[in-house]
Protein backbone atom coordinates (compact mmCIF):
# COMPACT_ATOMS: atom_id res chain seq x y z
CA UNK A 1 0.00 0.00 0.00
CA UNK A 2 1.09 3.79 -0.44
CA UNK A 3 1.89 3.89 3.49
CA UNK A 4 4.79 1.70 2.41
CA UNK A 5 5.40 1.43 -1.04
CA UNK A 6 5.99 5.46 -0.94
CA UNK A 7 4.02 6.02 -3.77
CA UNK A 8 2.40 8.97 -1.77
CA UNK A 9 5.20 10.19 0.66
CA UNK A 10 4.40 13.85 -0.39
CA UNK A 11 5.84 15.87 -2.72
CA UNK A 12 3.54 14.96 -6.27
CA UNK A 13 1.85 17.66 -7.50
CA UNK A 14 -1.53 16.55 -8.79
CA UNK A 15 -3.23 18.69 -11.32
CA UNK A 16 -6.57 20.51 -10.06
CA UNK A 17 -8.68 22.27 -12.64
CA UNK A 18 -11.95 22.38 -13.73
CA UNK A 19 -11.75 19.17 -16.13
CA UNK A 20 -11.89 21.06 -20.01
CA UNK A 21 -8.70 19.60 -20.66
CA UNK A 22 -6.54 16.30 -19.79
CA UNK A 23 -3.33 16.93 -17.09
CA UNK A 24 -1.00 14.70 -16.24
CA UNK A 25 1.98 15.11 -14.23
CA UNK A 26 4.75 12.87 -12.82
CA UNK A 27 6.12 12.82 -9.43
CA UNK A 28 9.74 14.16 -9.01
CA UNK A 29 12.51 11.22 -9.43
CA UNK A 30 15.92 12.32 -7.43
CA UNK A 31 18.88 10.21 -7.97
CA UNK A 32 20.99 11.02 -5.43
CA UNK A 33 23.24 8.69 -3.72
CA UNK A 34 22.79 8.15 0.30
CA UNK A 35 25.56 9.92 1.67
CA UNK A 36 26.66 10.25 5.70
CA UNK A 37 27.08 14.26 6.84
CA UNK A 38 31.07 13.42 5.90
CA UNK A 39 29.52 13.20 2.31
CA UNK A 40 30.65 9.72 2.35
CA UNK A 41 29.19 6.52 0.03
CA UNK A 42 27.41 3.57 1.90
CA UNK A 43 29.44 0.36 2.03
CA UNK A 44 33.12 2.23 3.06
CA UNK A 45 33.47 1.70 6.91
CA UNK A 46 34.90 3.98 8.91
CA UNK A 47 34.78 2.23 11.90
CA UNK A 48 31.59 3.61 13.33
CA UNK A 49 29.36 0.95 14.58
CA UNK A 50 25.79 0.17 11.91
CA UNK A 51 23.23 2.20 14.38
CA UNK A 52 19.57 1.26 13.93
CA UNK A 53 17.09 4.53 13.72
CA UNK A 54 12.97 3.67 14.92
CA UNK A 55 10.71 6.09 13.13
CA UNK A 56 7.45 5.75 15.40
CA UNK A 57 5.76 8.52 13.30
CA UNK A 58 2.86 7.78 11.03
CA UNK A 59 3.44 8.28 7.72
CA UNK A 60 0.04 9.52 7.35
CA UNK A 61 0.13 12.10 10.08
CA UNK A 62 0.28 15.33 7.64
CA UNK A 63 -2.63 13.68 6.12
CA UNK A 64 -4.58 13.04 8.91
CA UNK A 65 -3.97 16.57 10.38
CA UNK A 66 -5.10 17.54 6.59
CA UNK A 67 -8.27 15.34 6.28
CA UNK A 68 -9.34 16.70 10.21
CA UNK A 69 -8.95 20.29 8.90
CA UNK A 70 -11.32 19.44 5.61
CA UNK A 71 -13.65 17.90 7.92
CA UNK A 72 -13.83 21.06 10.16
CA UNK A 73 -14.39 23.68 7.37
CA UNK A 74 -16.90 20.77 5.38
CA UNK A 75 -19.20 20.92 8.87
CA UNK A 76 -18.56 24.26 8.84
CA UNK A 77 -20.30 24.90 5.30
CA UNK A 78 -23.09 22.44 6.29
CA UNK A 79 -22.15 19.75 3.57
CA UNK A 80 -22.41 15.64 3.56
CA UNK A 81 -19.36 14.22 1.92
CA UNK A 82 -19.30 11.13 1.07
CA UNK A 83 -15.71 9.62 -0.46
CA UNK A 84 -16.75 6.76 -2.95
CA UNK A 85 -13.98 4.08 -3.21
CA UNK A 86 -14.12 1.61 -5.99
CA UNK A 87 -11.70 -1.16 -8.18
CA UNK A 88 -12.42 0.43 -12.32
CA UNK A 89 -15.78 0.07 -13.96
CA UNK A 90 -18.21 -0.81 -10.84
CA UNK A 91 -20.39 2.42 -12.13
CA UNK A 92 -19.04 4.92 -9.60
CA UNK A 93 -19.50 8.04 -12.54
CA UNK A 94 -23.32 6.59 -13.68
CA UNK A 95 -24.18 6.42 -10.01
CA UNK A 96 -23.07 9.71 -9.19
CA UNK A 97 -24.37 11.08 -12.24
CA UNK A 98 -27.95 9.93 -11.65
CA UNK A 99 -27.86 10.36 -7.84
CA UNK A 100 -27.50 13.96 -8.93
CA UNK A 101 -30.08 14.53 -11.12
CA UNK A 102 -32.63 12.37 -8.80
CA UNK A 103 -31.90 14.71 -6.08
CA UNK A 104 -32.37 18.00 -7.96
CA UNK A 105 -34.98 19.65 -6.03
CA UNK A 106 -34.18 18.34 -2.90
CA UNK A 107 -30.11 18.70 -2.26
CA UNK A 108 -27.37 20.49 -4.21
CA UNK A 109 -24.81 18.19 -4.91
CA UNK A 110 -21.06 19.04 -6.12
CA UNK A 111 -18.43 16.60 -7.02
CA UNK A 112 -14.72 15.97 -7.05
CA UNK A 113 -13.14 13.36 -9.46
CA UNK A 114 -10.17 11.56 -9.07
CA UNK A 115 -8.38 9.89 -12.06
CA UNK A 116 -4.98 9.47 -13.42
CA UNK A 117 -5.53 10.99 -16.55
CA UNK A 118 -8.31 12.24 -18.77
CA UNK A 119 -11.07 14.32 -17.89
CA UNK A 120 -13.97 11.81 -19.56
CA UNK A 121 -15.87 11.45 -16.35
CA UNK A 122 -15.99 15.21 -15.16
CA UNK A 123 -17.11 16.04 -18.76
CA UNK A 124 -20.20 12.99 -18.16
CA UNK A 125 -21.06 14.86 -14.56
CA UNK A 126 -20.58 18.43 -15.84
CA UNK A 127 -22.97 17.70 -18.79
CA UNK A 128 -25.91 16.32 -16.57
CA UNK A 129 -25.14 20.04 -14.94
CA UNK A 130 -23.56 19.27 -11.76
CA UNK A 131 -20.74 21.60 -10.49
CA UNK A 132 -16.86 19.51 -10.89
CA UNK A 133 -13.60 19.95 -10.42
CA UNK A 134 -11.09 17.36 -11.78
CA UNK A 135 -7.79 16.06 -9.99
CA UNK A 136 -6.01 14.49 -12.33
CA UNK A 137 -3.44 12.45 -10.61
CA UNK A 138 -0.61 11.59 -12.76
CA UNK A 139 1.01 8.63 -11.40
CA UNK A 140 -0.83 8.91 -8.01
CA UNK A 141 -3.20 5.82 -7.30
CA UNK A 142 -5.90 7.79 -4.68
CA UNK A 143 -6.53 11.24 -3.55
CA UNK A 144 -5.24 12.69 -0.69
CA UNK A 145 -6.34 15.53 2.19
CA UNK A 146 -4.09 17.98 0.27
CA UNK A 147 -5.76 17.50 -3.09
CA UNK A 148 -9.28 17.25 -2.06
CA UNK A 149 -8.72 20.93 -0.34
CA UNK A 150 -7.36 22.30 -3.30
CA UNK A 151 -9.82 21.06 -5.42
CA UNK A 152 -12.48 22.03 -2.90
CA UNK A 153 -11.73 25.88 -3.05
CA UNK A 154 -12.39 25.64 -6.89
CA UNK A 155 -16.35 24.49 -5.64
CA UNK A 156 -18.74 27.64 -4.22
CA UNK A 157 -19.34 24.96 -0.83
CA UNK A 158 -22.49 27.35 0.11
CA UNK A 159 -24.13 26.45 -3.29
CA UNK A 160 -24.33 22.94 -2.29
CA UNK A 161 -25.19 20.41 0.31
CA UNK A 162 -23.60 17.01 -0.51
CA UNK A 163 -20.19 17.27 -1.71
CA UNK A 164 -18.84 13.78 -3.38
CA UNK A 165 -15.37 12.87 -3.81
CA UNK A 166 -14.83 9.98 -7.00
CA UNK A 167 -11.74 8.49 -5.71
CA UNK A 168 -9.31 6.97 -8.61
CA UNK A 169 -10.34 3.75 -9.55
CA UNK A 170 -8.37 1.35 -7.07
CA UNK A 171 -9.19 -0.80 -3.83
CA UNK A 172 -6.08 -0.60 -2.30
CA UNK A 173 -4.05 2.78 -1.65
CA UNK A 174 -7.56 4.61 -1.22
CA UNK A 175 -8.60 3.23 1.82
CA UNK A 176 -5.53 4.24 3.34
CA UNK A 177 -6.14 7.85 3.03
CA UNK A 178 -9.24 9.93 5.05
CA UNK A 179 -10.10 12.83 2.98
CA UNK A 180 -12.43 14.63 5.81
CA UNK A 181 -15.79 12.90 4.40
CA UNK A 182 -18.61 12.39 7.01
CA UNK A 183 -18.89 8.76 4.99
CA UNK A 184 -16.77 6.28 2.70
CA UNK A 185 -18.74 4.69 0.00
CA UNK A 186 -17.29 1.54 -1.35
CA UNK A 187 -18.71 -0.27 -4.67
CA UNK A 188 -19.02 -3.78 -5.41
CA UNK A 189 -20.47 -4.47 -8.50
CA UNK A 190 -22.04 -8.14 -9.51
CA UNK A 191 -19.88 -8.35 -12.90
CA UNK A 192 -16.62 -7.88 -10.33
CA UNK A 193 -17.05 -11.57 -8.40
CA UNK A 194 -18.76 -12.37 -5.24
CA UNK A 195 -15.78 -12.35 -3.51
CA UNK A 196 -13.50 -8.74 -3.67
CA UNK A 197 -14.64 -8.20 -0.28
CA UNK A 198 -12.51 -10.77 0.72
CA UNK A 199 -9.48 -10.00 -1.51
CA UNK A 200 -9.31 -6.16 -0.59
CA UNK A 201 -10.70 -5.86 3.01
CA UNK A 202 -9.06 -3.13 4.49
CA UNK A 203 -11.47 -0.78 1.53
CA UNK A 204 -14.09 -2.72 2.32
CA UNK A 205 -13.88 -2.46 6.60
CA UNK A 206 -13.29 1.29 6.64
CA UNK A 207 -16.33 1.78 4.85
CA UNK A 208 -19.67 2.71 6.87
CA UNK A 209 -21.72 2.48 3.45
CA UNK A 210 -21.53 -0.67 0.77
CA UNK A 211 -23.19 -0.18 -2.21
CA UNK A 212 -23.83 -3.33 -4.96
CA UNK A 213 -24.56 -2.11 -8.14
CA UNK A 214 -25.48 -3.06 -11.45
CA UNK A 215 -27.82 -5.66 -10.00
CA UNK A 216 -29.78 -5.39 -13.01
CA UNK A 217 -27.28 -7.31 -14.81
CA UNK A 218 -27.31 -9.83 -11.81
CA UNK A 219 -28.56 -13.11 -13.87
CA UNK A 220 -25.98 -12.18 -16.74
CA UNK A 221 -23.54 -12.19 -14.73
CA UNK A 222 -23.95 -15.27 -12.93
CA UNK A 223 -23.78 -12.99 -9.82
CA UNK A 224 -24.30 -15.42 -6.09
CA UNK A 225 -26.19 -12.58 -4.07
CA UNK A 226 -25.91 -15.00 -1.11
CA UNK A 227 -22.44 -15.12 -1.25
CA UNK A 228 -21.64 -11.77 -1.92
CA UNK A 229 -24.15 -10.25 1.45
CA UNK A 230 -21.88 -12.96 3.06
CA UNK A 231 -18.77 -12.01 2.07
CA UNK A 232 -19.69 -7.87 2.90
CA UNK A 233 -20.96 -9.11 6.50
CA UNK A 234 -18.11 -10.50 7.05
CA UNK A 235 -15.40 -7.78 6.33
CA UNK A 236 -18.09 -4.93 6.30
CA UNK A 237 -20.44 -5.94 9.42
CA UNK A 238 -20.57 -2.57 10.31
CA UNK A 239 -21.38 -0.82 6.98
CA UNK A 240 -25.27 0.37 5.53
CA UNK A 241 -25.70 -2.17 2.62
CA UNK A 242 -27.59 -0.99 -0.72
CA UNK A 243 -28.32 -3.09 -3.76
CA UNK A 244 -29.20 -1.14 -6.86
CA UNK A 245 -28.89 -0.45 -10.45
CA UNK A 246 -28.19 3.43 -11.73
CA UNK A 247 -29.31 2.31 -15.23
CA UNK A 248 -32.41 0.53 -14.36
CA UNK A 249 -33.54 2.79 -11.04
CA UNK A 250 -33.76 -0.71 -8.86
CA UNK A 251 -32.82 0.42 -5.75
CA UNK A 252 -32.08 3.86 -6.14
CA UNK A 253 -35.08 5.52 -3.53
CA UNK A 254 -33.68 4.05 -0.90
CA UNK A 255 -30.34 4.98 -1.90
CA UNK A 256 -31.39 8.93 -2.48
CA UNK A 257 -33.47 8.48 0.90
CA UNK A 258 -30.73 7.99 2.64
CA UNK A 259 -28.38 10.36 1.69
CA UNK A 260 -31.76 13.05 2.41
CA UNK A 261 -31.61 11.59 6.19
CA UNK A 262 -27.82 11.93 6.26
CA UNK A 263 -27.48 15.26 5.35
CA UNK A 264 -30.10 16.14 8.02
CA UNK A 265 -28.28 14.49 10.64
CA UNK A 266 -25.14 16.41 9.83
CA UNK A 267 -26.78 19.38 9.91
CA UNK A 268 -28.95 19.02 13.27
Amino acid sequence: MCKTCGCGGGGHDAEVGSGTQPMATEADVHGHKPSDHHGHEPGHDHGMPPRTVSLQRSLLEKNDRLAERNRGFFRAKRLLVLNVLSSPGSGKTTLIQRTGIALQGRLRLGVIVGDLATDRDAARLRAAGLPVVQVTTGTVCHLDAEMVARAARQLDLDELDVLVIENVGNLVCPADYDLGEDLRVVLLSVTEGEDKPLKYPPAFHSAQVALITKVDLAAAAGFDRAAAVANLRRISHHARLFELSAQSGDGMAEWLEFLVQQHAAVNR
